[in-house]
């Protein structure tokens, strides 16, 4: 499918997706055909969905990026989920030389030291990783939410990546933390016992802090650095990212 077709088929789907409620969006994405991946860093919005596709029996890829970085409470996570789910979560992880090709140039910590470095080590752990696990896909699910940032506060509920030429659907893009909250006691869902810590956005172990008061969620992220729009180039091209 071209270019123009998916912006179009985008736009038909956000206006669509705008109008039901979450599981109507994620039922909605599962019957477009194709192959949807949702990719899931475990955080409390990504087990909100995952609960609704391990619920329903959804059609639809739940995939990780385990960066080699992660907290051993992520990683618990990941095992508690799919048991209680019954579903399988693939696990994307970096290539062992393209580590040591990091470690080589950067030092293995060498993201402290420049956004050139953090970014080249975010393009090893997640984003060459991210690249095998959409490799073939059609529609990318993801977490995110305007609520999360100020640089995701556009956010549509379906877009055109062209990137990877596929649609993204951001299902959860109206909902506020607080809505997530909710549905997480309602629905006995497992969530990260860091999100009772103060961190409401949990990467990598080094790369992640918990928030002072009054910080907006994604504070914790690659907190050394000035620029309030730290993205680590999933979700924001590299340039953008890096501007």
């Amino acid at each position: 499918m071209t270019a123009i077709n998916l912006i179009e088929e985008a736009g038909t789907l956000n206006s669509r997706l705008a109008a039901l409620d979450l599981a109507g969006r994620l039922s909605l994405v599962a019957g477009l055909g194709g192959h949807a991946v949702f990719t899931t860093s475990l955080g409390i919005e990504d087990q909100v969905i995952t609960a609704e596709i391990g619920n329903h029996r959804l059609p639809i890829e739940v995939a990780t990026l385990q960066t080699g970085r992660l907290f051993p409470e992520t990683l618990a996570l990941i095992d508690e989920t799919e048991s209680q789910y019954d579903i399988r979560i693939t696990r994307y992880e970096p290539e062992q030389a393209d580590i040591d090709a990091y470690a080589e140039k950067y030092g293995l910590n060498g993201f402290y030291e420049s956004v050139e470095a953090r970014h080249a080590c975010c393009g090893v752990r997640k984003l060459k990783p991210l690249a095998r696990a959409l490799s073939g896909a059609t529609i990318w699910v993801t977490g995110l939410r305007r609520g999360q940032s100020a640089n995701r506060a556009d956010t549509p509920f379906a877009e055109y990546d062209p990137e990877r030429n596929l649609i993204k659907v951001n299902p959860l893009a109206d909902w506020d933390i607080d809505v997530i909250r909710a549905y997480v006691a309602d629905n006995s869902v497992p969530v990260n016992p860091l999100h009772q810590r103060g961190y409401p956005s949990i990467g990598c172990e080094p790369c992640t802090r918990a928030i002072k008061p009054g910080e907006p969620e994604r504070a914790g992220r690659w907190w050394w650095e000035n620029d309030e729009k730290r993205e680590c180039g999933l979700h924001v091209h590299e340039e953008t990212a890096a501007q």
